[in-house]
Formats: C-alpha cells, structure tokens, sequence
C-alpha cells in the first residue's frame, strides 16, 4: 500500500520530478507499442515488404520536420514569456501551416515517383497519398503537443505520443486478423487514427485554441515575435531533422528495401535506451524557461548526470538482453544486424544526453549554439554515412551516428566551457547529485 501511495503521488504532482516521471512512463509506454507494433509488421510482411511499409511512412515525419519553421519551439518560449496575447500566438501559428501544408504536399506528389525510383510503383503511389494526407497532420501535431507543453498539459501531450502508435497497433492486428496484408490499407489506417488523436487533442485544449476572427494589428504584433524566436531555432530543428532522418535518406538511395527493413527494427528497439533522457528534454525545456542562468544551468546539468549515469549501467547488460529477444520476436533474418543494434545502442544514450544539454541554451534564448554544434556535427556525420555505407553497410551508418553523437556532445560541452564558464569537471560529475537523488527516493516513499 505504501508504493502503490507513493507512486499515486509521483504521477499527479505537478513538480520537474513528478512531470519527468510521468513523461518516462509514457516513452516506455511508447517504446512498448512501437517495438510491438514492428514485430506486428515484421511479422505481416517479411523483411523486405517492412522495408517497403518503412518507405512510405518515412517521407511524411522528414518533410514535417522540414518545414516546422521553429514554430512548436517558438510557441512554447512565446507562451513562457509572455502575459497576454496567447490566443495571437495560438492563431498565428495553426494558420501560417495551412499554405505549408499545401505547397509541401505538392512538391512531393509531383517528387516522390523520382524519390522513390527504386523501388516498385505501386509503393511509390502508396507514399504519395500518404504523404500529402499526413504532412498537415504531423504539422498539427507538433503544435497542439508544443501548446500542451506550455500550459503544463502534459496529459494531453504524452496521450498525444502514446494514443497514436497505440491505435496504429490496434488497427494493425485488426487487418491480420481478418487476413489484408495491404500496405495501402496499413497507411489509410496510419492516416485516420492520427487524424482521430489531433481532434481529440485539439478538443481537449479547446479553452487554449480559440481561433475566432483574425484579429488584424494584434495578430501581427503577436505574429512578430513568434516568428523572430521561430528563426532562430528554425536552423537547429532543421538541422536535427536532417540528423535524425539522413540515415534514412542514405539507406533509401544507397542500400535495399531488406536494408531499410533490417535498420528500422535495430533502430527502434535502440531506442529503449533513450526513454528517460527523452522525457527530460521535453520536460526541462519548458520548465526552466524563464529562471535564472545560474537555475538553468543547475537544474540541466543535474539532469545530464543523473540520466547519463543511469542509462550506462544499464544499456550494457541489457543490450545481449535485446539481440536475443529480436531473434525471438522479429525472427531470424533480422539478427543480421544485431551489430549495429550494439552501436546504435550506445548512440542513442550519448545522443540523447547532449539533447539534454542543449535544452539549456535554448531556455536561455542562445539557440545559436545549438545551430552551431547541429551544423557541425550533422556535416561530419554526413561525411561518415556518406564514406561508410558503400563499404560496411548499416555497421557502417550506426558506427557513422555514433561518431557524431559523439561529436555533438564534445561540442556542447565546450560551447557550455567557453560561453557560460561552466567548469567541465562540475557539469560531467557533482557528487551532490547522488544527495539528491536519494532525497527524491525518500520522497516517493513517505
């Protein structure tokens, strides 16, 4: 009785700890139904055709990414800041992605026959409908999650994360249960359930989403500022979509649709590893926004120890834990790649600890920085793919990931060194940390 109390307790307080333990059960959550939801796929259509299911399901999230504008980011700092004019800012964001959506949806019906050359026309027609339909919904999606982010609606925000690969789980079993292996049947069903969690989200903050009547000279002046902040850090989120998806882009150009089958399982199951340290980014961020420099730095550095810490000790033993469980779920064809599911492991946990890091500059309006270490380490990594692939093939992409998250941390840290003065020794350990952390334990327990 004295845990299940505790634990009530830690999920319904509203503090940094309370928010970033809710955030974590639901990337492990998360984690859960998309590893499921890739066996279910593996399982349905073999190796090469979750290649080919990957294939078109992967140009919506790059192109969303690509024509963001910095507008989720920007929202949130806008939202923090100001006291007024929320409602500006809300309208001013929604309406600007219309357009986008349209003439990105354009570009790729019209790009994606000579994208996707390689592979068979009918999944290159697949890709095209999906593409178009999903664009302004992911658009959608980052901003009712990034408004939910600001107003302290992290339900709303993690139902957002976990309701929509939950419910493409459950209309994937429903289409092999009754026997349709269609891939344009698996995207329409990708397409409606994410559409049915944006109105659901939208429904929820309806108090926060009150487009009304454009409201002439405010919206302007709100339109201004949302889209200054939304430049700055347009070149970091950019950058980090090109990050995360060239691997991607690599694989489609340079390697097979088995390939791309064989990477999108490695990756995803990888990716266990970066469930805390995923939750802490999207949490501090918003958080600490608006404190001190001193505060900031404090209240970020303590989070990248501490998740650093934990996740070494526990990515090592657990990773045999992981190849074994892919031979038995996803089958033996996908141990081929079981070496670069070990890179990509290691990876993940040093990625996702500077992404940590780097959520301090831009809480404290520096996301220059940010652009700086992205550019830098996005163009050696690319280098690294670029050399790699053709001779090691996916070993080669995870060891060429690995080098820059690497790099981008390295980066980071003496970006921190020069510009805030931030002793290296006192941001990579602080043996108060461990006070800490028992204090938090104590607190659970009471």
């Amino acid at each position: 009785m004295t845990q299940l109390a505790a634990i009530r307790r830690a999920w319904r307080g509203n503090g940094l700890a309370h928010t970033i333990f809710r955030t974590s059960a639901t990337n492990f959550l998360v984690m859960v139904v998309v590893t499921l939801t890739s066996i279910v796929t593996a399982r349905m259509y073999g190796v090469e055709g979750k290649g080919e299911l990957s294939a078109i399901v992967f140009w919506p999230t790059l192109l969303a990414g690509l024509v963001g504008f910095g507008l989720p980011t920007s929202l949130i700092y806008n939202l923090k800041q100001s006291v007024g004019g929320g409602e500006a800012f809300v309208r001013a964001s929604f309406l600007f992605q219309a357009p986008v959506s349209v003439i990105t949806g354009a570009v790729a019906w019209f790009g994606l026959p000579y994208w996707l050359g390689g592979y068979p026309a009918h999944i290159a027609a697949i890709a095209r409908g999906y593409t178009v339909a999903m664009v302004p919904v992911l658009l959608a999606i980052n901003l009712v999650s990034a408004l939910a982010q600001s107003k302290g609606r992290f339900a709303v925000y993690n139902g957002v994360r976990l309701f929509v690969p939950l419910c493409n789980l459950a209309g994937l079993i429903g289409l092999w249960a009754v026997g349709n292996l269609s891939l344009g049947y698996s995207a329409l069903m990708f397409a409606a359930t994410s559409v049915l969690v944006v109105a659901w989200a939208m429904v929820s903050l309806a108090d926060d989403i009150r487009f009304g009547r454009f409201g002439g000279i405010r919206d302007l002046k709100a339109a201004w500022p949302l889209f200054a902040y939304g430049s700055k850090v347009f070149g970091v989120e950019l950058l980090g979509a090109l990050y995360s998806q060239f691997d991607k882009l690599v694989i489609l150009s340079m390697l097979t649709a088995r390939d791309l089958g064989l990477y999108t399982v490695v990756f995803a199951l990888s990716r266990v590893y970066n469930v805390v340290q995923t939750a802490i980014a999207n949490v501090v961020f918003p958080k600490v926004t608006g404190m001190a420099q001193e505060r900031i730095l404090a209240t970020v550095g303590r989070a990248f120890r501490l998740s650093l810490l934990l996740m070494t000790a526990v990515v090592v033993p657990t990773m045999f834990i992981g190849r074994f469980l892919m031979g038995v779920l996803f089958g033996e064809p996908f141990l081929e790649a079981s070496t670069a599911f070990y890179l990509l492991c290691f990876e993940c946990i040093i990625g996702g600890g500077s992404w940590i890091l780097a959520s301090s500059f831009n809480a404290m309006g520096r996301p220059g920085l940010v652009l700086l270490r992205q550019t830098i380490a996005l163009a050696i990594t690319v280098v690294l793919l670029i050399w790699l692939t053709p001779v090691y093939g996916l070993n080669g992409i995870a060891a060429g990931l690995l080098i820059g998250a690497v790099v981008r941390l390295a980066l980071t840290l003496a970006s921190m060194k020069i510009v805030f003065r931030v002793p290296l020794r006192g941001m990579l350990f602080d043996r108060n940390d461990f006070r800490y952390l028992a204090e938090r334990l104590k607190e659970k327990k009471r």
